[in-house]
């Protein structure tokens, strides 16, 4: 057994608040950075010190997510699973009209982690797309990776595959193109509506995290010695022509002026126009993503 001391850090896994399949991992205890790096290496994407978020293209977060916490578990590493998130581990479903119907579920999910994957080298800067073309019912690319090697690519979202790999980008561009003609695009295809919706997880929480750390900023308002009291015509004029001597030596005061200054308090809040906070809107209810034909891909 043993003699090394358990870390002291306890992983907090939860739902996220706006996205429905998405998993919060919140960190406590003096040795936190252990329990992000073993995160970090499951799919976890760094917010701050104390957040980690895993957003997949797959919806596969909780079944990984429960992954993650046995290995961290067998490192000694404490984890809570919540009542939200174990019921989204226990419910074992699957895509509807999946076109690998050959396939069990862990099948399955070898797919789509494969296609995860790609995703991840993508958005990470891994793999930078060169070109893509509808091919005709979905979409077809080609990229290269920063180690050198190039691959073509087919497929949308969790279905997204390699489908050949070349030594070098000139030969994978020049195959592409041979196949494709003048239908290729520069670039990367634009994003899909899953993709999106893992990006805003993502942002949503570096957004609540900024705004959570960010102290709120004193404000001191000075407010005129001729405004104090308004009530008080006349000292409130003696205060201000002191104030403004060499003013009050070119000009002659009358009452319309003194009026002016006394009838309202500058700085004092007007309640009636001042807009009121607006409560950000409730999360919708979690549900469960679309199919693989509404994401945009068929078999």
């Amino acid at each position: 057994m043993s003699d090394t001391p358990a870390p002291d850090a306890h992983i907090r896994l939860d739902t996220h608040r706006t996205h429905p399949s998405a998993v919060v991992a919140t960190i406590t205890g003096t040795d936190r950075h252990i329990a992000q790096a073993h995160l970090s290496v499951r799919g976890f994407d760094h917010v701050n010190e104390r957040t980690l978020v895993m957003a997949r293209i797959d919806h596969e977060e909780p079944y990984w997510a429960e992954r993650a916490s046995l290995d961290l578990t067998a490192a000694n590493i404490s984890v809570t699973i919540t009542p939200g998130l174990r019921e989204a581990i226990d419910d074992d479903w699957t895509w509807a009209n999946y076109p690998y119907p050959w396939c069990n579920r862990q099948e399955i999910r070898q797919v789509s982690d494969e296609a995860q994957k790609i995703y991840d080298d993508i958005r990470h800067g891994r793999l930078v797309i060169h070109s893509h073309t509808h091919d005709p019912h979905t979409i077809v690319a080609v990229g290269s990776y920063r180690d050198g090697s190039s691959v073509t690519l087919h497929g949308e979202n969790h279905l997204r595959t390699v489908e050949q790999t070349f030594h070098t980008a000139a030969e994978a561009r020049a195959a592409f193109h041979r196949e494709h003609g003048e239908a290729v695009r520069p670039g990367p295809a634009p994003a899909t509506d899953t993709e999106r919706q893992a990006e805003q997880a993502r942002r949503y929480l570096h957004l609540a995290a900024l705004t959570e750390s960010e102290p709120a900023k004193e404000h001191t308002e000075t407010v005129p010695a001729y405004a104090a009291d308004p009530a008080d015509h006349d000292a409130v004029l003696d205060a201000f022509l002191t104030e403004y001597k060499d003013l009050e030596k070119r000009r002659t005061w009358s009452d319309d002026t003194t009026h002016l200054f006394t009838r309202t308090r500058p700085c004092a809040p007007n309640s009636s126009t001042e807009p009121a906070h607006a409560r950000p809107p409730a999360p919708s209810p979690p549900t469960r993503p679309p199919s693989p034909t509404a994401c945009g891909t068929s078999p």
